[in-house]
């Protein structure tokens, strides 16, 4: 149900805007699909079908993020814990060793507030706004200056500073949010997807060639980025070979690019071989490769401009794209996964795919966040979700 805090509905916020959402979101952590590297938490090598909780268990766990082979959450308490593969010390333990269950990050302490993982690596930001990375850096993607130097333990990004807000990690890159509304991108550009208007990697942050004080909140897919400014207005760059721009073409591009469909009215984006938004009126639309069902449209065709979910209503909370497969929430609370179920990453018990949304076998209606590893396309690779339900 909506609950309130100093006069702001917290069900307007999207997980990522984690300096308001802060500590009201918390609960039990839930884990399922493969975990041939002990990415589920549960000190198993055993794929799940249907949610199973981590082996710490408790009720104080507030946002989990889900990487290639690895997950990272953060409770209540600014802990931060991670687990599943280490082979480029992705965890943060300051080993290569693969976990099972969770483990601290070798920095310890209490101030995480956000987290992020990507293909290999890791990025959270602190409360006193410090932006630390770790795990591969074949790209440059820690943002530190350097590059092919692989970090086990975190370290901060070039630029430094106490002024970050929200990042997100893709497949290779990364996307930031300053408190002061600009946005910044570093690693991979392969496809223009850090939106500088080159095709050139970057080991240290770099602006968008649209520059601006009024990014609110930015995703990071495969090889693509999407952001969302202060006016609502959408705006995505990078890879379009499968429409994932959603500008009506497949045209690469190398700058930002707003949606065909415009508007000034959207709230919460994620990005993975797909991309998908929420509007403020709650309805859900998706874009890009299908070729799983993963827009939940009841089809398999890839789609250049936004098409709203086979669902439809306009009572949609939160998204996360996978690499083939979604996962999104309702404001009653309930949670909904569509796409590619190899593992049984859907959550619902089974490993047949869907083209149209459907609940986890879990089912309830206190689910708060959802993480969907969200930055390698390849059907092959091991995929897992997560998801945060409300206590009570």
């Amino acid at each position: 149900m909506p609950f309130f805090t100093g006069g702001v509905n917290l069900n307007d916020f999207y997980i990522t805007d984690a300096d308001i959402v802060d500590q009201y979101l918390n609960g039990k952590l839930w884990t399922w699909g493969n975990n041939d590297y002990g990415q589920l938490g549960d000190n198993t090598g055993t794929n799940r079908s249907s949610p199973v909780q981590t082996i710490t268990g408790g009720t104080n766990w507030k946002q989990v993020s889900c990487g290639t082979r690895s997950t990272a959450a953060i409770k209540t308490d600014g802990t931060l814990w991670t687990w599943g593969s280490n082979s480029y010390g992705q965890l943060g333990d300051n080993t290569g060793t693969n976990r099972s269950s969770p483990v601290q990050t070798i920095t310890g302490g209490t101030s995480w507030k956000q987290v992020s993982c990507g293909k290999y690596f890791t990025a959270a930001v602190k409360t006193d706004g410090t932006l630390w990375s770790w795990g591969n850096n074949g790209y440059g993607e820690l943002g530190d200056g350097t590059g092919e130097t692989y970090r086990s333990s975190p370290v901060q990004t070039i630029a430094g500073g106490s002024i970050w807000k929200q990042v997100s990690c893709g497949s290779g890159s990364t996307a930031a949010i300053k408190t002061d509304g600009t946005l910044w991108t570093w690693g991979n550009n392969i496809s223009g997807q850090l939106g500088d208007g080159t095709r050139t990697d970057r080991s240290s942050p770099v602006q968008t060639i649209s520059g601006g004080t009024n990014w609110k909140q930015v995703s990071c897919g495969y090889r693509n980025t999407a952001a969302i400014k202060t006016d609502g207005t959408l705006w995505t760059w990078g890879d379009n070979f499968y429409g994932q721009l959603g500008d009506g073409t497949s045209t690469s591009r190398s700058s930002p690019v707003q949606t065909i469909t415009g508007g000034s009215n959207w709230k919460q984006v994620s990005c993975g071989s797909n991309s998908t938004a929420i509007k403020t009126d709650g309805t859900l639309w998706t874009w890009g490769n299908n070729r799983r069902g993963e827009l939940g449209d009841g089809t398999e065709t890839d789609r250049s401009s936004p098409v709203q979910t086979i669902a439809g209503g306009s009572n949609w909370k939160q998204v996360s794209c996978g690499s083939r497969s979604t996962a999104a929430i309702k404001t009653d609370g309930t949670l909904w996964t569509w796409g590619l179920n190899t593992f049984g990453l859907l959550g619902d018990g089974t490993s047949t795919s869907r083209s149209s949304p459907v609940q986890t076998i879990a089912g309830g209606s206190n689910w708060k966040q959802v993480a969907f590893m969200s930055n390698d396309p390849g059907s092959g690779f091991p995929n897992q979700g997560a998801a945060v339900q409300n206590n009570g």
